[in-house]
């Protein structure tokens, strides 16, 4: 979940430098990452087996070994940040679609295919999510306080910016009646996710003049900033059995962080470089697992509560002026360290454009995906579901 996200994925359409070293090779862990456990979670959702008929089925490239019976869910525009009811059967995701000017939020039935608007139409949305584990409510993030209007774009003589206007966290049924401001106030609030227990919500925040994260009871309740590092903290999931949170982070020094602190007072952040962390659900503990210099983001858990799936662009070659490549890997958290500092990672996906915000089904069989793959128009993004297949041993 990110502030903005539909500015990530124009991304690909930018003409941004990123000003990063080249990823050093690293050794192949002697088992595949992509073989999962079977999966530990404190969730306890209602399995009723059911077929997924929404979409259609494509083609997945033969190299993409892990992502079997793979369908695309949505056709044109952009669709983004898809994630899972409790039962499996339903996802919550942003798109533009219905002639909407900015993200809205809809929910999706993967039985029946049907979509439907559950935001209220106004302002710019972003960062839905299911309550966990009963999936009787749904929360997501919305600027619609400051007026009906979509926000201006971020002027792009700063370069590649994501603005951070003031966005509210609200609370609705299922199918977007009852909506009620759960976080409120004239600081950036968003990027909401709940533990898979339903104990705590993890946010992000700028109300203390960095961008942090916070959990906060279901209710609102109890809010705790649980990061205090200068730089960019958000994006956070919980783990399926709830003992600790992945997330994105930046960590600017000297220039860099003066460069980081200007942009945050004009309510913009430069999202170029960013590494996966993991640590407590306190925040303690915190290490990085990635440590590339590239733009790492949207982490997600696997069912082993260790190993984590994201999307990084730390193939695409640094000095590339054009749109970077955005690959799903997978990084076993717990891994040994290797030359770079860090755990080596599994590259997941081999499309030559933008592939991002994975997140497994509460059971751990399906990932869900957003990618530019078989677009039709420049800066298409569609969701894609895929069967998790293990790796051959």
């Amino acid at each position: 979940m990110t502030p903005t996200n539909r500015s990530l994925l124009r991304l690909l359409a930018s003409t941004l430098a990123l000003a990063a070293a080249a990823c050093t090779p690293e050794p192949q862990p002697k088992e595949p990452l992509g073989q999962i456990p079977s999966a530990t979670t404190t969730a306890k959702p209602e399995w009723i087996p059911f077929v997924i008929r929404a979409g259609k089925p494509v083609a997945a490239d033969p190299r993409e070994k892990h992502l079997a019976d793979l369908r695309q869910l949505t056709f044109g525009g952009e669709n983004a940040e898809a994630y899972w009811s409790p039962d499996g059967k339903k996802l919550i995701l942003q798109s533009t679609r219905d002639g909407a000017a900015c993200d809205q939020q809809f929910v999706l039935d993967l039985e029946s295919g049907e979509t439907k608007r559950v935001s209220s139409g106004k302002g710019r949305t972003t960062c839905g999510y299911f309550f966990y584990p009963k999936g009787d409510k749904i929360l997501y993030s919305s600027t619609e306080a400051a007026g009906p209007a979509c926000p201006p774009k971020p002027d792009r003589a700063l370069g590649y910016v994501w603005p951070l206007e003031p966005h509210d966290i609200y609370v609705a049924n299922p199918d977007g009646s009852d909506t009620k401001l759960l976080v409120g106030g004239p600081a950036y609030d968003a990027e909401a996710t709940m533990a898979f227990d339903g104990s705590r919500i993890v946010f992000t925040s700028s109300r203390d003049n960095d961008l942090e994260l916070y959990t906060m009871k279901p209710d609102g309740t109890d809010i705790r900033r649980i990061t205090n590092t200068p730089g960019y903290d958000g994006g956070a999931f919980f783990s399926p059995d709830s003992t600790k949170l992945v997330w994105r982070a930046s960590r600017p020094e000297g220039k860099e962080l003066e460069d980081f602190r200007a942009l945050l007072a004009k309510g913009l952040v430069r999202p170029t470089q960013l590494e996966i962390f993991v640590g407590g659900l306190e925040g303690q503990n915190a290490r990085a697992i990635t440590k590339n210099g590239r733009a790492n983001f949207g982490p997600y858990f696997l069912p082993d509560s260790r190993r984590v799936i994201f999307s990084s662009n730390m193939d695409s070659p640094p000095e590339l002026r054009g749109a970077p490549n955005f690959e799903l890997y997978v990084v076993d958290s717990e891994g040994p360290v290797t030359t770079t500092g860090a755990p080596a990672s599994e590259r997941i996906t081999f499309y030559d454009g933008f592939d991002g915000f994975p997140m497994f089904s509460p059971d751990g069989k399906y990932l869900v995906f957003a990618s530019n793959r078989f677009g039709t128009t420049p800066g298409e993004t569609n969701l894609f579901v895929a069967r998790w297949a293990f790796a051959e041993k």
